[in-house]
């Protein structure tokens, strides 16, 4: 009896994979950038008050998955918050 049970557990762990990892995800929707819409603010070191809004508390620079910036326009956000904090404007 205990080699059934095990090979029952098998195929409900099997099952679960399945469902879980291997579906795709029907509510999945893509938003849009806020820095690359029209009339969006232009990335600058000197704009603190734009820097400030991707970054934490702690002064860290918040990712891309958070903040739902494209990855060119994070790559330019990084930039331009790490010259602000070089000339000791954040």
């Amino acid at each position: 009896m205990p080699k059934r049970q095990s090979g029952n557990k098998k195929n409900k762990q099997s099952n679960f994979a399945k469902l879980s990892i291997f579906q795709p995800n029907k509510y999945k929707f893509k938003k849009s950038c806020p820095l690359s819409v029209k009339g969006a603010p232009k990335i600058d070191y000197k704009n603190i008050k734009l820097l400030k809004r991707y970054m934490s508390e702690n002064g860290k620079i918040l990712p891309s998955r958070i903040t739902n910036v494209s990855q060119k326009k994070q790559r330019e956000l990084s930039l331009s918050i790490k010259r602000a904090r070089n000339l000791a404007l954040l």
